[in-house]
């Protein structure tokens, strides 16, 4: 996949507006996680705006791509994507955790048709979309759909996520792409001082994986990754995206302390006047 310089200014602009209502919703909800959310912008602007074969008028298309969120804890991110993909209107992001609301803090798919799983309990994500691959693969063996997990880093401390990764790797399935959000933190700290998990890359080869490894926030690398990863028919692939929790506000970034806390209404005010000011910043630099 080769971006051009309008289209990657096209997902710069999207990946703007997306943090932009990201803060908003946390703010009005007076809860909610910030970093993650904020650190996965960018993979969720360049999946549902240049990745992703789906149509918003059409949420049940049978040929769709399947996106399984796993870690549904950073779904602010997925649900300000689909608002600005257009499955519904932006003024609903406002419900953001509020009784009644289709905007749960984590995904329910009863309440949202065009969201694959709901999610809550880390460490099934990769479970799920394991399933659905290799039932994918026996149902309709010439299928062209590709199943994407997006998994945390913290919850690969999670057993379930590794017996998930051995059937896979034994099993082959080549339309799956699991894309871990190396951000380096978790709910307690860091997520080398709670449970170290590097080598990371030399775990996912073992288990019969094709590994990458890129930068979260460089639109040219997440879209070289996963077109090298639709090219591998032998094997699923895992991309270690490396993220920054927080980005786009530099007193949020790199801090766990703002995995699962929202700002409040000043500090919304703050993050929403830099993310105005410094959008050479979200491009990776």
């Amino acid at each position: 996949m080769i971006l051009t310089d309008e289209k990657t200014k096209y997902l710069e602009e999207k990946a703007k507006d997306i943090r932009r209502d990201i803060i908003e919703m946390l703010v009005e909800a007076k809860s909610g996680h910030t970093a993650g959310a904020l650190g996965m912008v960018d993979i969720f602007t360049a999946l549902y705006f240049g990745i992703l074969r789906h149509d918003v008028k059409k949420p049940h298309w049978s040929e769709r791509d399947r996106l399984v969120l796993s870690n549904g804890h950073i779904c602010p991110v997925l649900y300000a994507t689909l608002a600005e993909a257009g499955y519904f209107e932006k003024k609903e992001l406002m419900t953001l955790r509020k009784y009644g609301s289709r905007l749960q803090g984590h995904p329910h798919r009863e309440f949202l048709p065009f969201v694959e799983n709901s999610s809550g309990p880390l460490g099934e994500g990769l479970s799920q979309a394991v399933g659905m691959a290799l039932a994918e693969r026996i149902d309709n063996p010439t299928s062209q759909k590709f199943f994407y997990c997006l998994l945390s880093d913290g919850e690969l401390e999670e057993g379930s996520t590794w017996e998930a990764a051995m059937l896979a790797g034994k099993t082959k399935p080549h339309n799956l792409i699991a894309i871990i959000d190396r951000n380096n933190i978790q709910i307690d700290g860091h997520t080398e001082d709670v449970m170290p998990l590097e080598p990371l890359a030399d775990k996912w080869r073992a288990f019969g994986w094709h590994v990458l490894e890129i930068d979260g926030h460089n639109f040219e690398e997440i879209f070289a990754a996963v077109g090298q990863a639709k090219s591998v028919f032998n094997r699923p692939t895992v991309i270690i995206a490396h993220t920054t929790p927080g980005k786009g506000v530099l007193e949020f970034e790199g801090h766990y302390e703002w995995h699962g806390k929202a700002p409040n209404r000043e500090e919304g005010e703050m993050a929403l006047k830099e993310l105005r000011t410094l959008g050479g910043r979200l491009k990776g630099d």
